[in-house]
């Protein structure tokens, strides 16, 4: 077979070469030319592109969201927005060791009697069906699934087409190479042919495809910038490797809300849905502390249930430390600045430390409320209560802005045994209140918070 045309194109300015050099003659940029396919011979595979054909509207039949494919994790298929689409080419990512593998193996191994064709690159198959049995215990004999370890692309999609499964699953995509390039595997070239590989046998064939990708030190996706705007949707799996909890967010989806999340719990058997987030994440102490809050946040349609803890203590060093897990730093520095210009507390000479409990990461910005009760709770040595919840967005002049879902938020609170129920008073207009046996208290300045806590 005739071996396809190549040449490096700079991805600044669009040069083409014939071989590659560090920068680039034209634009003069440095480490910009990468290696592509500039023509490939037509192949006579069974994958062949078929002659194209300009439809009409009236001609396109639409798919339903029956046709979608279950992945037996109910979180999992809520984060896709009902389950596998036909013909997508999914991406996922995270940290090493996070449980990416662990996730599908166990997706792979609970869609019987759909048949799934897992293509591992990175552990052979001795490891994978290790790792099969401890998850299934030992009850492989009825699964459907298929396994195989290879790396070159040509051969995987081959594969795919014989084998005709249901979905197919590559991990990972960094560690394919296509015999069009002579660039090594996890290269910029390498990692744009491979998926333009897969998404062609993906919308051609109607297969679900789901790719794992690795991340940068930054927190990126590796490879080229064009990968996320190929594929249909981007996963994020992440989480703290010393909890329990993982959150697998969509971050982009064609075929759904890409505002949504589905949390897992990590134990010995794999990953394990948690239907009730609120009441895992919710604990409630037999001593009240000071520090501590329960702030009320929204994730895609969910409402949350979070545990907040803030630490204000005289600063032992010159400089003030400030601190903050599973929250923006930057957005505590101007909480912090609010409180001492509008509250008056100075804490320009204090170490504040901010934990939200789980391991999870929030930015609804609803949770400020929460933050500053803790901050202040502690500043003041007084516990707030286990019984009383908060949910509204600080501005920079003090003020309380309104929060949305208001009605989700006040029955996550009821439900979980709350009594009392901090929020914006703009949320209160129209809102009938007589409806629910929580206590909701309105309020419109970060001073008014105050003297309700902690005022005699």
């Amino acid at each position: 077979m005739a071996k396809p045309k190549v040449a490096f194109v700079c991805q600044s300015c669009g040069s083409t070469y014939a071989k590659w050099s560090g920068q680039c003659v034209s634009c003069k940029s440095w480490n910009t030319l990468v290696e592509e396919v500039l023509h490939r011979p037509p192949s006579g595979g069974s994958h062949a592109l078929s002659p194209s054909k300009a439809l009409s509207f009236d001609e396109i039949t639409t798919v339903d969201n029956e046709a979608r494919l279950s992945t037996s994790l109910s979180e999992f298929d809520r984060v896709l927005g009902g389950g596998l689409f036909p013909g997508s080419l999914i991406l996922l990512g995270g940290e090493p060791g996070i449980g990416k593998s662990t996730l599908l193996l166990q997706t792979t191994l609970g869609m019987n009697p759909k048949k799934v064709l897992y293509v591992s690159g990175e552990e052979s198959a001795p490891q994978i069906k290790n790792r099969a049995d401890r998850i299934l215990e030992g009850s492989l004999a009825t699964n459907h699934g298929r396994l195989l370890t290879e790396t070159w692309v040509e051969q995987i999609v081959a594969t795919a087409v014989k084998e005709n499964p249901d979905f197919l699953i590559v991990d990972s995509i960094q560690t394919l190479q296509s015999e069009a390039l002579d660039s090594p595997p996890g290269s910029v070239s390498q990692v744009r042919e491979s998926a333009s590989m897969l998404l062609k046998f993906a919308k051609e064939s109607g297969t679900p495809v789901l790719l794992i990708g690795h991340i940068t030190k930054d927190g990126q996706l590796a490879g080229p910038k064009v990968l996320e705007h190929m594929v249909d949707v981007v996963l994020q799996f992440e989480g703290d490797r010393n909890h329990v909890f993982r959150i697998l967010r969509a971050q982009k989806n064609r075929f759904g809300p890409a505002s949504e999340i589905g949390i897992f719990e990590m134990n010995q058997q794999g990953l394990h849905p948690v239907h009730d987030p609120s009441g895992a994440l919710f604990s409630e102490h037999a001593l009240e502390l000071s520090g501590t809050s329960h702030g009320i946040v929204m994730e895609g349609i969910r409402p949350l249930v979070l545990e907040t803890q803030a630490l204000v203590s005289s600063a032992v060093y010159g400089t003030p430390q400030r601190s903050a897990t599973g929250f923006d730093l930057r957005r505590l520095n101007m909480l912090l600045a609010v409180l001492e210009k509008r509250c008056g507390f100075s804490l320009g000479s204090k170490d504040v430390f901010l934990n939200l409990t789980g391991g999870i990461r929030i930015e609804d910005p609803a949770l400020d409320l929460a933050i500053m009760a803790a901050i202040l709770s502690s500043a003041e040595d007084q516990p707030i209560g286990g019984k009383t919840a908060f949910s509204g967005e600080v501005g920079l002049t003090g003020e309380i802005r309104p929060v949305n879902r208001i009605e989700s938020r006040i029955n996550e609170a009821e439900k979980l045994g709350f009594k009392t129920l901090f929020l914006p008073s703009y949320n209160l207009k129209g809102l009938n209140v007589q409806q629910y046996s929580i206590a909701l208290k309105g309020i419109d300045r970060i001073g008014q918070l105050y003297h309700q806590l902690f005022s005699p």
